[in-house]
């Protein structure tokens, strides 16, 4: 266990959660900012990539597990992006669409947040997200985050213009 909310469980991913990544991965309507659902490969790669950062940075996207129902419903955690020439720490988050609207993402984000200030000692964290996601930016907003910038980013063969949210540890 990583982190826990009153609501939420937050722990490293492991080998056995590919196919609940796979719900919320493969499926179009979630991952309708990256222009499509991922493939069998993708969610693979994802996951890897994860394990990847645990090892390497000591902190990545971490499995959401809502308590009530012991259900895998999304994904939450802090990864390195690239930003203005620098690498900075973002808050990034996926859910399955059947737990839209419930908080769940803004109270796995804000506790992502206090983490990354309390235990990682980031002065600030960041969420960069699609100009049209405007679900996600509201949860940035919820976080305490403010617009510190813009940019496109060019991902599977679309230019998508992204702004880039963030929080000072101070400001919370």
């Amino acid at each position: 266990m990583v982190l826990e909310t009153a609501r939420l469980a937050l722990r490293e991913l492991e080998e056995g959660d590919l196919a609940s990544m796979g719900r919320i991965l493969k499926d179009p309507a979630v991952m309708y900012a990256y222009e499509h659902g991922f493939t069998d490969e993708e969610v693979r790669q994802w996951l890897d990539r994860n394990l990847q950062r645990y090892a390497q940075d000591g902190f990545g996207l971490w499995a959401v597990i809502e308590k009530e129902t012991s259900d895998f419903i999304g994904l939450c955690g802090l990864t390195w992006q690239d930003w203005a020439g620098r690498q900075v720490p973002e808050v990034g988050y996926q859910f399955r669409k059947d737990r839209w609207h419930r908080g769940f993402a803004a109270e796995a984000a804000i506790a992502c947040r206090d983490y990354a200030f309390r235990v990682l000692g980031f002065p600030e964290v960041y969420s960069i997200i699609r100009d049209s996601n405007f679900p996600s930016q509201r949860v940035a907003l919820r976080n305490g985050m403010a617009l510190r910038g813009s940019f496109v980013k060019h991902y599977y063969g679309v230019d998508m213009p992204h702004l880039v949210f963030g929080v000072r540890r101070e400001q919370v």
